[in-house]
């Protein structure tokens, strides 16, 4: 049976190496701490998701994605210091090791510092989590606590983090590689402003 979670059961299950579904800038996500490679596994088995669909990462801070060993370049920089937190999914190269858990087959990976404040508690007392949207693959994701316990209740998911109804629109993911810019999903930012901010 999927439990509903206070904040601190959520950090405690996190950080033991359970997957919990915690409310996102968007919708309900399923989320794995990177320090638990088990986690991110079963995350993908919920999902029934391909493991080669990369899993992005959300983190509390610029500072905890360096210390995952990613090189957060200029053109980053400029679109963290004015988007973040908020969503924009900014995905860049990262290390081999990172890449392998998390599924990418080209070598890099999306990174998001989210607004709420909730979640980023979580973030802050759990590290970088692998987050994907809370559904199986294919289906629409959760925008409640509700339809959370109600997709995954036969599931291994151990609990979800009430965070109220979640309908925003989804974020834009940009890439950024050597100075480039490329918009690989159009959301709640819009390319004027992306490319404002860029220059």
């Amino acid at each position: 049976m999927t439990a509903v979670l206070t904040k601190d059961e959520a950090v405690r299950f996190l950080s033991s190496g359970e997957v919990v579904a915690v409310p996102t800038d968007t919708v309900y996500g399923l989320a794995a701490s990177l320090a638990h490679p088990g986690a991110v596994a079963e995350l993908f088995a919920m999902k029934q998701r391909p493991t080669s669909v990369a899993l992005p990462v959300l983190a509390d801070s610029i500072d905890s994605i360096q210390g995952l060993g990613v090189s957060w370049d200029d053109g980053a920089s400029r679109l963290s210091d004015v988007f973040w937190p908020g969503a924009l999914t900014i995905v860049v190269a990262v290390p081999a090791e990172l890449a392998e858990l998390v599924g990418s087959t080209d070598g890099s990976v999306g990174f998001r510092v989210p607004r709420d404040e909730v979640l980023r508690d979580v973030l802050v007392a759990c590290g970088p989590l692998a987050v994907s949207s809370a559904n199986e693959h294919g289906r629409e994701p959760c925008h409640s606590a509700v339809e959370v316990v109600r997709q995954f209740s036969n599931s291994h998911l151990v609990g979800v983090l009430d965070g109220g109804d979640r309908a925003a629109a989804v974020s834009t993911v940009v890439r950024v590689d050597h100075g480039t810019l490329e918009v690989l999903r159009q959301g709640s930012v819009s390319l004027v402003d992306l490319e404002n901010a860029f220059d």
